[in-house]
């Protein structure tokens, strides 16, 4: 997920540097098929959850405030818009939680092309603050990649799966962009999946599925995509999506946990990430389409008897404990007005009921089920995850992803950060979307469980933590793509990382070449030369690259 307030996420930095590694070291012989012409290659990037600019669709003019919404105007992110005219802001972001429809009076919709995906808020302080791939691209192309061979592949990520295909096309979109990047450069591609992206990724695959004759499927993969890149790929879901389901998630925004809460729980997309068991599958849609069954028959969740033995359904602990007031319906989360005009010398006291919830009991529905009487998103999200998840002609994504069937994967995610895995709610005495408030964390920290007051906690810790928004467990998922061969490699420091790099390609600008002390001459003698120009101002600057024969005509024409 990207955050305002969050540096630029490094296992990017190890993506681009298996990206040169792959680069270098693959060969015709790796049944790569384009020999050893890399021009041939195209790089298509998926970005995550909310990593995708919204632009508008149409003119919305905002009381009280000079600034209106005009076509293409941009909504995710404008924080200038945001602070003066929040309320038309929050229109042009909203859906509706039931049919995924626009509002009324404004509608957004994802841009498109490379732009997209670099700065979410263009602007001299906003921009490096809310970059997410520029710095990513900008390596790529250092290392030689051309430019016009990466393509990114925005979507509405506030859509479930089923509805980017109904309202945007854009997994027909997604199978010709794959089919003209091989038409135009005659090499398959490498495929970068970034959060989110990853489960739209694997959606694409399921829904080839039923496009392409069964005999045709593997040929198009092998012919079209080369690698895939799982960059912090949240594969049994993520546990921050549940925090940001009841009490709110601003991720920097300057707006309140409930605004937020309130725009999340509209969007279909906020279930796609729920954690679910790893124990727990649906009836492959594959199998019913050819099977003469109804691809539009409600899928069977069933578990395995593992589920049911096991705690926690394979995560470290409970991932909810929520504290349930003793009363139902509309007085568990009263409006203001309601709770101004109540006479609380004559309500009723009774004791409230604690209950606890795994991955499986959030999955299947059992918690929204629960406490549909305590809280009214519960229903809306019930009736969405059966709908949209349960429910889906395709598959269903709340269920654990066997190994795609591509050559080359490379599976990167960060460990040992402090991750939340648990959380205990209780009733906060305020009206909805206020209504729960959040008494306790755990994370995991390296192996061990910790709550937030820093009390050691029992349940069935990992070997190592997460990367600060995925727990380890889904992380490493992956792990059980190739079995006992698995090859795990841990990136270095930056400064070490950026030497390697720089050893694996050499200098390619007049910045990478540098003053050997040690030597008494410009480092990369074959690359870089001694080379004073006006204005110097130390010896390391006067490092420069070697003129050839090409670069001296330039200087004349």
């Amino acid at each position: 997920m990207t955050a305002l307030s969050r540096p630029h996420p490094p296992h990017l930095i190890v993506a681009a540097t298996l990206l040169l590694v792959l680069l270098q070291g693959s060969t015709a012989a790796d049944g790569g098929g384009f020999g050893a012409d890399y021009s041939k290659l195209s790089v298509i990037i998926i970005p995550g959850f909310a990593s995708t600019q919204l632009r508008a669709w149409s003119m919305l003019n905002c009381a009280y405030s000079p600034l209106n919404f005009n076509p293409l105007d941009l909504v995710w992110l404008d924080t200038t818009k945001l602070l003066s005219a929040v309320n038309c802001w929050l229109k042009c972001m909203w859906l509706d939680p039931y049919n995924q429809t626009d509002h009324p009076e404004c509608k957004s919709r994802p841009d498109s092309g490379l732009s997209a995906i670099t700065e979410l808020d263009p602007g001299y302080i906003t921009g490096p603050l809310s970059s997410v791939w520029k710095d990513w691209i900008k390596w790529c192309i250092e290392f030689g990649i051309e430019a016009n061979a990466i393509i990114a592949v925005p979507y509405d990520w506030r859509l479930s799966p089923s509805m980017l295909e109904e309202r945007d096309l854009y997994f027909h979109r997604l199978k010709l962009i794959f089919e003209t990047a091989h038409k135009l450069r005659g090499g398959p591609s490498l495929v970068f999946a970034h959060s989110l992206g990853n489960n739209v990724f694997r959606y694409f695959l399921e829904w080839l599925k039923l496009e392409i004759a069964p005999k045709q499927y593997m040929q198009w993969l092998d012919k079209h995509i080369h690698a895939y890149f799982a960059v912090g790929a949240p594969l049994l879901g993520s546990i921050e999506t549940v925090k940001a389901t009841l009490s709110g998630q601003t991720f920097g925004l300057p707006i309140s946990e409930g605004t937020a809460r309130l725009l999340s729980n509209s969007f279909a997309s906020s279930l796609w990430m729920m954690p679910f068991s790893k124990y727990c599958r649906a009836d492959n849609a594959y199998t019913k389409h050819f099977s003469g069954m109804s691809r539009h028959g409600h899928q069977t969740y069933h578990c395995e008897d593992q589920e049911f033995r096991s705690k926690f359904s394979g995560f470290p602990t409970n991932i909810i404990n929520i504290e349930l007031p003793s009363i139902r319906g509309l007085e568990a989360y009263p409006s203001v007005a309601e709770i101004t005009q109540t006479n609380l010398s004559t309500m009723e006291c009774g004791l409230p009921t604690q209950l606890s919830f795994s991955a499986r009991e959030i999955a299947d529905g059992t918690f929204f089920k629960a406490t549909e009487d305590y809280d009214p998103d519960s229903k809306r999200l019930f009736y969405q995850l059966e709908k949209s998840y349960h429910g889906d002609p395709v598959l269903n994504p709340l269920t654990p992803w066997d190994r795609p069937p591509i050559k080359n994967i490379f599976c990167i995610y960060g460990i040992d950060s402090k991750t939340e895995v648990g959380y205990y709610f209780a009733p906060s005495g305020k009206p909805y979307p206020d209504n729960w408030i959040i008494t306790d964390i755990i994370f995991e920290v390296e192996g061990s469980l910790f709550s937030r007051s820093g009390d050691l906690v029992e349940g069935n810790p990992g070997a190592a933590s997460g990367d600060e928004t995925v727990p380890y467990h889904s992380l490493s998922w992956c792990k059980n793509w190739l079995g006992s061969r698995v090859n795990i490699t841990r990136a270095p420091q930056q400064s070490l990382l950026i030497r390697y790099l720089t050893a694996k390609r050499g200098p390619l600008r007049d910045e990478d070449c540098y003053w050997d002390y040690g030597k008494a001459r410009c480092a990369w003698a074959e690359y870089c030369e001694y080379r004073y120009v006006f204005g110097d101002v130390h010896l390391g600057q006067s490092c420069r690259l070697r003129n050839s024969s090409a670069q001296m005509m330039l200087h004349y024409l």
